[in-house]
């Protein structure tokens, strides 16, 4: 059996041909997938250049060494040249990316959704704004009361009719004997809290959550606020609670309105009184929304009861004091023209997002 015999400069310059068109190949691919298809062309097991050394055996014994340096020389320049274009891939899909994701420091900030405060909270705090500038200090008290506080030391005793007025909601745990806790129905456990803690002079506004067992429809809710006012000193007066209320009115709606007393009933306070301003919708003339009255109530108000004196540790023929309690949320109706208190809880960004 006789072995064909090759020559070694057409090998040579077949290997030369290969490198040649694997070089422009490899600086043609545009990506890496397309340059590890040229790699495997050339330098892979049944690859162009592999392929071609088959014919070594054809060789003479001493033309063999040569072409084996040649081939080397071949498949180093074209892994080389792999090599070199990798790295340039890489750098472009790198410099790509950092273009897409560059940021300009000097560009403006991506504006961020600006929030408020709910009405609820709004109105609160302009009413204690409002009564801070007469002296009043803000006091907080628990929502959870004792039976004792939210209704026996304000002159409602267990057996007191006035109790039908609050539909209380008590709280299921254990209690010490003879006690009960409940969800405040008002404001007003805080009065005693304030007389107990303070002597006269007292200017107190204490705002908070109430809850009373209520069907709720667009002018009740089951939870709401109140804010209540308390003032005690020596020689305290109605008529320092009528000046007192019309300025509020004044400040509260942006002008002084025409206000007025009517009689009206707490058993924490003796007298009392309902305090109405001209309606804000009609300016008195009448209409379905003052009941055509020409008058809307905003508070309740009253001189505070000698037993709630005494209650809170205070000397009834020394010290008097007035004491007003109000919805804010209703007052929140009036200021803005709401019809449906039970929007304040709805959590409709559609309402809540006209106060921004």
């Amino acid at each position: 059996m006789t072995t064909e015999r090759i020559d070694l400069d057409s090998v040579a310059a077949q290997l030369a041909e290969l490198r040649d068109r694997a070089l422009l190949e490899i600086a043609d691919a545009v990506d890496p997938t397309a340059l590890d298809r040229v790699e495997t062309a050339y330098l892979g097991k049944k690859g162009s250049i592999k392929s071609l050394l088959r014919h070594m055996p054809a060789l003479p014994a001493e033309d063999r060494p040569r072409l084996g340096s040649a081939a080397n020389a071949a498949q180093d320049a074209v892994d080389a040249a792999v090599s070199e274009r990798r790295v340039r891939l890489e750098s472009l899909a790198l410099e790509v990316r950092l273009a897409q994701e560059a940021t300009d420091a000097t560009l403006p900030g991506r504006p961020l959704p600006r929030g408020s405060l709910h009405p609820s909270l709004e109105i609160n705090r302009e009413i204690a704004r409002i009564f801070g500038q007469f002296g009043f200090t803000v006091y907080e008290g628990p929502e959870v009361e004792t039976d004792e506080l939210n209704f026996q030391a304000l002159n409602i005793p267990d057996d007191h009719p006035a109790r039908d007025l609050w539909d209380t909601m008590y709280v299921a745990n254990e209690a010490p004997e003879g006690q009960r806790y409940l969800l405040r129905t008002h404001t007003s456990p805080t009065q005693i809290r304030v007389m107990e803690q303070q002597k006269p002079p007292i200017r107190a506004l204490m705002p908070g959550r109430c809850f009373r067992y209520e069907a709720v429809d667009a002018s009740h809710q089951f939870e709401f606020f109140q804010v209540e006012g308390l003032m005690i000193d020596e020689g305290t007066t109605l008529a320092h609670l009528r000046g007192l209320l019309d300025q509020f009115v004044a400040a509260l709606f942006g002008s002084p309105r025409p206000t007025r007393f009517r009689p009206g009933y707490y058993p924490f306070t003796e007298p009392s009184v309902a305090f109405d301003v001209q309606c804000l919708i009609c300016d008195g003339a009448g209409c379905p929304a003052c009941g055509r009255s020409g008058w809307m109530t905003i508070l309740g108000a009253g001189m505070v009861h000698p037993n709630v004196l005494a209650r809170g540790g205070l000397d009834p023929e020394r010290y008097q004091g007035f004491a007003f309690g109000m919805g804010p949320e209703r007052i929140a109706m009036l200021r803005h023209d709401i019809h449906d208190i039970r929007t304040f809880l709805d959590n409709d960004l559609r309402f809540l997002e006209q106060f921004r």
